[in-house]
């Protein structure tokens, strides 16, 4: 199995663990505040491995425009982080994260649009079975 892939099923698994987790500690606390303690251990555990591999050399490498979107990114994950903490709060985690997970439907078209990656059809196939699943499991 390609690195890559091991990475990305254990993210899947650890992404499907989160909501359920944070159901439960959510429990009288407001959501951001919640969100704000989980993205405390985000914020300790990544510098962790950052300085446990050394990585802090990578601040030469890392140019204006790659800041940028590095940057643009982290407020795009606050937003989502945010949204998605106050809907699993107040609804069902489980219609949450089938409609949170409707997000590779906007990676698909970000990602034909803006990096020109190749719109297959086995592609394009996946993400209408994808669309098709989420109208199933959210449409009531």
């Amino acid at each position: 199995m390609e690195t890559w892939l091991f990475y990305a099923l254990l993210a899947t698994f650890f992404a499907g663990a989160t909501a359920v987790i944070a159901k439960f500690g959510l429990g009288e606390v407001r959501a951001d505040f919640g969100l704000a303690v989980r993205t405390i251990a985000v914020f300790m555990l990544v510098w962790l491995l950052v300085f446990a591999q050394r990585g802090w050399s990578d601040w030469q490498k890392l140019t204006p425009r790659a800041l940028g979107f590095l940057l643009l990114s982290g407020v795009t994950t606050a937003l989502s982080w945010v949204c998605y903490y106050r809907a699993i709060k107040m609804g069902p985690v489980s219609i949450v994260a089938a409609i949170d997970k409707g997000s590779i439907l906007v990676t698909l078209l970000l990602s034909f649009w803006l990096l020109r990656e190749p719109a297959t059809p086995k592609v394009l196939l996946g993400a209408g079975l994808i669309l098709a699943g989420l109208v199933v499991l959210v449409v009531r």
